[in-house]
């Protein structure tokens, strides 16, 4: 999302580095405990779940708060239960399988991919289709490619054959949107990244409502908002965050900026399993990790940093870092090894680590340097480096020593306006809001480019994903296949 100047919402104190903040009082103190923390990779975790599927018909929407489903169609087979089994869409061989916002683990590592010993000069354009406006990532499974997007006054889901970009199904439903003021540039497309888990897909619609979907034939299998507790159920420019699955679990962010919740939800029926926090959701997306043993959300909503237990919504700790006046809370936190990096508008970056010790948790500031901040782009972590878009400059690339803090080098200024990264081996993949895709050198000495591509004449504001032999790039209003095997033509 963009971060034109807003109401001044709520002000707090900066947090201190070398300062702890305690779970239960949530006042801070200073102290030196030390407590080891486990090098852990979060994870999703697929399991083979039922749902009450639904027909291609459409659904009446509901006034939420509560959930919309439909019972089974005729001709639907029935389990035992009385459930109708989804689809199986099961995660296929290494570099064919993407769920979701920066992947598997929503850290932008691309799983078994093996860099060319020498990267292509130019790239082939397999194929191309018309899909609507919005910035949520292709999602790519079983030899199939999902997108959520706009066209008109109707959001859609779309699936194609990943090989030859053939529709096999589209879905939609009305989206009345208002943008906010200052939003308007980035359209009323949606804006979260959908998700997939276990033969299901998971949309958010701008106006924040969560809509899960059978993979296989398209058909909507539930949705709900939270329109009833909170009035709306989306921040001022719209609903960005991505829900994530952790089992049976379906974590998002509800409400406004002003209050919201966020709340696991059982993936097969939509209903409520916990509901944790009065804070508003921010444009930031959670996180699945695991510190100390314990398996945990990490979300940064419109005040703090919070871990929340996952399987019961139990609050663990926060360390407070709130959006103030223009100043949004927007990329995604990096986690590597037990430790937090958090980035903010015109506000740095911040290397936090949860400690947990005698019952209690608690973090510790280890570092905060302000050379460099994070506007909308969402850093990654690679070789023990993070990698990132600082929008000062007129936007820079950058490379940043998750240790110390130290910025180790800079790219040029007036870049673009986003980047959306991915880590590969040896290499970070930086898709540039001006239709530029590079190819960067992931070393801690100097920016180094291998390879750049253009792949769209602007408007690539989506996260790309990176295949065996091949990107996908979502672009205004255009997805895209470009080749990296045989190339024979450049991008026009």
């Amino acid at each position: 999302m963009s971060s034109p100047p807003a109401p001044l919402l709520r002000r707090t104190v900066a947090p201190r580095p070398g300062v702890f903040y305690d779970r239960g009082s949530r006042v801070f103190h200073d102290s030196n405990q030390t407590a080891e923390v486990q090098s852990v990779i979060s994870r999703t975790v697929f399991l083979r779940v039922t749902a009450v599927a639904v027909g291609l018909t459409v659904v009446a929407w509901v006034a939420d708060g509560s959930l919309d489903a439909a019972g089974p169609q005729p001709g639907s087979p029935v389990l035992d239960d009385g459930t109708v089994p989804v689809s199986t869409i099961e995660p296929p061989r290494t570099g064919a399988y993407w769920p979701g916002w920066l992947g598997p683990r929503r850290d932008g590592w691309v799983s078994g991919f093996r860099p060319p010993k020498r990267w292509p000069t130019t790239l082939t354009k397999s194929w191309q289709v018309k899909v609507g406006t919005g910035y949520g990532s292709p999602l790519v499974a079983a030899g199939r490619v999902y997108q959520h997007a706009r066209q008109g006054e109707d959001e859609v889901l779309w699936c194609f054959d990943l090989k030859t970009g053939k529709v096999k199904w589209r879905q939609s439903y009305p989206a009345p949107f208002k943008i906010g003021g200052g939003g308007e540039y980035h359209g009323k497309g949606p804006k979260s990244s959908p998700m997939m888990a276990d033969g299901r897909i998971f949309t958010m619609s701008i106006t924040g409502r969560l809509i899960a979907w059978d993979a296989g034939s398209g058909k909507r299998l539930w949705n709900r908002n939270y329109d009833s507790r909170f009035k709306k159920s989306h921040p001022y420019w719209g609903a960005s965050t991505s829900p994530i699955v952790d089992g049976k679990r379906l974590i998002v962010h509800f409400g406004t900026d002003e209050r919201g919740t966020l709340v696991a939800l059982d993936v097969a029926t939509g209903k409520e399993i916990w509901s944790q926090g009065k804070d508003g959701p921010s444009y930031s997306s959670p996180l699945l990790v695991e510190i100390h043993g314990v398996r945990q959300v990490v979300e940064w909503n419109h005040r703090a940093l919070v871990g929340v237990e996952s399987k019961t919504g139990k609050f663990l700790w926060e360390y407070p870092f709130p959006h103030v006046g223009s100043d949004q809370n927007m990329p995604t936190p990096a986690f590597y090894e037990g430790r937090v990096f958090l980035g903010g508008e015109n506000r740095g970056i911040l290397g936090l680590e949860p400690r947990h010790k005698d019952g209690a948790w608690s973090v510790k500031v280890l570092w905060h340097q302000k050379t460099v901040a994070l506007d909308m782009s969402s850093a990654v972590v690679n070789g023990g480096l993070l990698y990132g878009f600082s929008h000062y400059d007129k936007g820079r690339l950058f490379c940043l020593d998750i240790k110390t803090g130290q910025v180790l080098w800079q790219g040029p200024g007036r870049t673009g306006r986003n980047v959306m990264f991915l880590a590969i081996p040896d290499h970070v993949v930086a898709l540039i809001d001006n239709g530029q895709l590079q190819v960067v050198s992931a070393n801690r000495k100097a920016f180094r480019p291998t390879a750049t591509y253009r792949v769209a004449t602007g408007g690539t504001w989506a996260p790309p994903v990176l295949l065996d032999d091949g990107v996908l790039v979502k672009d205004k209003d255009t997805l895209t296949l470009w080749s990296l095997a045989n190339p024979t033509s450049g991008a026009q």
